[in-house]
């Protein structure tokens, strides 16, 4: 017994004391306070288990000769299903595609402007990335500060593909930087809202009602959709394509055995697998470098600039718009779906108890996912 116990506890480092206490704390987050527990419960059991010693639980199938059956099932996920095919956040692509509604964004096209206007935020991380690596404070090259970049997009599945595909060492840190502050949306959002609109901008009212949307327009969106963006950068088909996918399942009306399948069991099980994967990837003595504490910082200032890039484009479409348009609404630019344009509903309902923001806010939010899509297929293009 003496041997068991010294056996465990002589391997535990200061670092894995750190993050067992990170990752008890998800726990907490998805457990106590409902923040994102789909991603942050796995990810806080994978960081746990991650930096128990001695589990074995890690090893990767080349670390034992290319046994499978000799590897840790964490080690199998991450090595298989992480960074080497990138399959899952694809296939979680198809789940979101079937449980997205793009009714707002078909019948008001112009909030495509809001979602591509909140990816600003990537570009201002991007920069500041290279920034950093060029004055040696940080070694952060191109495909390091593309894949920090991206976490300003606030959308998981991309920053995980893209950073698997451009800096797989980055993996655990930028993915837990993306869905941490997806969970923390109702609290970075808005105080950059309200620094940024006046009250009498909160409380423009919006019609409740946008025109119905016919099913022809919301099975042609998707295929459309695919063909433009595909055309205009290739590298992004692995995302859009599967989001498209998923939303034609969705709407087609056909095939309604497989629509439910992928918003439920696909997606269930491939995030399951996912965040214990993204979990695992964070042991301490990787974590805990000033580098990981940069990466976290610049994905802060990539949310926040997403965020203030929308509210700014808001800001211009209210001016030039016909009709009343609350510039708020550009705030859900970012892809957290559909955290954000909840945190737009408060807010505007708050602030105008008669006003209905919701539906107007998914047009952005929607239009987010392709947005930060887009731009991943932009630097994979770039830079792969």
């Amino acid at each position: 017994m003496a041997d068991f116990i010294n056996f465990g506890f002589t391997q535990l480092t200061w670092a894995n004391g750190i993050m067992l206490v990170i990752g008890l704390f998800f726990i907490w987050l998805a457990i106590s306070k409902k923040w994102e527990p789909y991603e942050l419960l796995p990810i806080g059991v994978g960081m746990i288990l991650a930096n128990l010693p001695g589990t074995g639980l890690l090893l990767q199938p080349q670390e034992v000769g290319g046994e499978i059956g000799s590897a840790g099932l964490l080690g199998i996920f991450i090595e298989f299903g992480l960074l080497r095919y990138t399959v899952l956040p694809q296939l979680i692509f198809i789940g979101l595609g079937a449980m997205t509604d793009f009714s707002p964004l078909i019948a008001k096209p112009k909030l495509f402007l809001l979602g591509a206007a909140a990816q600003v935020g990537i570009i201002i991380a991007f920069l500041g990335a290279l920034a950093l690596g060029h004055f040696g404070i940080a070694d952060f090259d191109m495909l390091k500060a593309a894949a920090i970049g991206i976490i300003g997009g606030a959308d998981g599945p991309t920053t995980i593909y893209l950073t698997s595909k451009l800096a797989p060492d980055l993996m655990g840190v930028a993915a837990v930087a993306a869905y941490s502050y997806m969970a923390m949306v109702a609290f970075i959002q808005p105080p950059i809202i309200r620094a940024l609109t006046s009250k009498k901008e909160r409380q423009i009212y919006m019609k409740s009602q946008i025109r119905p949307v016919s099913r022809r327009e919301r099975i042609m969106f998707p295929i459309i959709c695919t063909i433009i963006v595909v055309l205009l950068v290739p590298q992004s088909a692995p995302l859009v394509g599967m989001f498209m996918f998923g939303n034609l399942l969705r709407e087609s009306g056909v095939v309604e055995r497989l629509s439910v399948s992928a918003q439920n069991s696909l997606i269930n099980l491939t995030t399951i697998i996912l965040m214990l994967s993204i979990g695992a990837s964070m042991p301490g003595e990787v974590v805990m470098r000033t580098e990981t504490l940069l990466v976290l910082a610049l994905g802060l200032v990539a949310f926040a600039g997403g965020t203030a890039g929308g509210v700014l484009m808001g800001k211009l479409m209210k001016y030039i718009s016909k009709e009343p348009f609350n510039p708020i609404i550009g705030a859900a630019g970012v892809s957290a779906v559909p955290m954000a344009a909840r945190v737009v509903q408060h807010i505007g309902q708050k602030e105008n108890p008669q006003n209905f923001l919701l539906m107007y806010a998914m047009g952005p939010n929607a239009a987010g996912v392709i947005g930060s899509a887009v731009v991943a297929g932009v630097f994979l293009s770039m830079l792969s």
